[in-house]
């Protein structure tokens, strides 16, 4: 990853903070961007991009765009944004989908569309999203989140063939990813089955990186010892 320009999503997040720390430790430059303020100065290997909405469009494109324009290129685009909700279908909000779709689908799509042509004049251009395991299967009370989650399944799918020979477009599926906030959902669970920020970041800069250049359209499970 040394000299690579690196775009994370939900860059403020528990998964995102680690992701982007492992992405400047292995040399690259990273461009965060967050629906959360960011209070970071620009610096030379790093720029955050706070109280960005992307799931609207015209909001990806303008920290696409700035991104691309600080660091003169873009190499990777790792799609981290996202959100989670339980309930049931029959008892659920219907808001709850729409909102997951716009969390989980939308996000990627937006900042996908916005990066395409700067990650295809890399020569080495990289997208990267997170998908679920539960999308593969659908549990009670996951119907929403698994549905957008499938959405981001296909999308990869999708933008793989397109971009075949152009730009790699890859997806990781995690389990349970162990954070503070599922830790404090869920207290009786054993965590050390989870599958930790660290160990995803791994696979997510393997797929960002040249030697996953054979690499497009998978889908790839991380489950830890779930």
């Amino acid at each position: 990853m040394n000299g690579k320009i690196v775009v994370i999503t939900g860059a403020l997040g528990a998964l995102g903070k680690v992701v982007a720390e492992s992405a400047l430790a292995r040399g690259a430059k990273v461009a965060g961007i967050d629906h959360a303020p960011s209070q970071m100065p620009a610096a030379a290997d790093r720029l955050e991009l706070g109280g960005v909405d992307l799931s609207e469009p015209a909001q990806a494109k303008k920290a696409i765009d700035a991104a691309s324009m600080h660091f003169g290129k873009l190499d990777a685009l790792i799609n981290i944004a996202g959100g989670f909700a339980f309930e049931t279908v029959a008892e659920g909000d219907i808001k709850t989908w729409q909102q997951m779709y716009a969390l989980n689908v939308l996000t990627a799509l937006n900042t996908s569309r916005a990066a395409l042509t700067h990650l295809a004049a890399s020569g080495t251009g990289r997208i990267v999203n997170v998908g679920a395991m539960g999308a593969l299967q659908a549990g009670a009370g996951m119907g929403a989140y698994a549905a957008s989650k499938a959405g981001v399944h296909r999308l990869t799918e999708a933008l793989a063939a397109e971009w075949k020979g152009k730009v790699t477009v890859n997806a990781v599926l995690p389990s349970i990813i162990d954070t503070a906030a599922n830790r404090a959902s869920m207290p009786k669970a054993d965590f050390s089955k989870w599958v930790s920020p660290s160990e995803l970041a791994e696979v997510i800069l393997f797929l960002a990186s040249d030697a996953a250049s054979a690499v497009t359209g998978a889908l790839l499970p991380v489950a830890g010892r779930v």
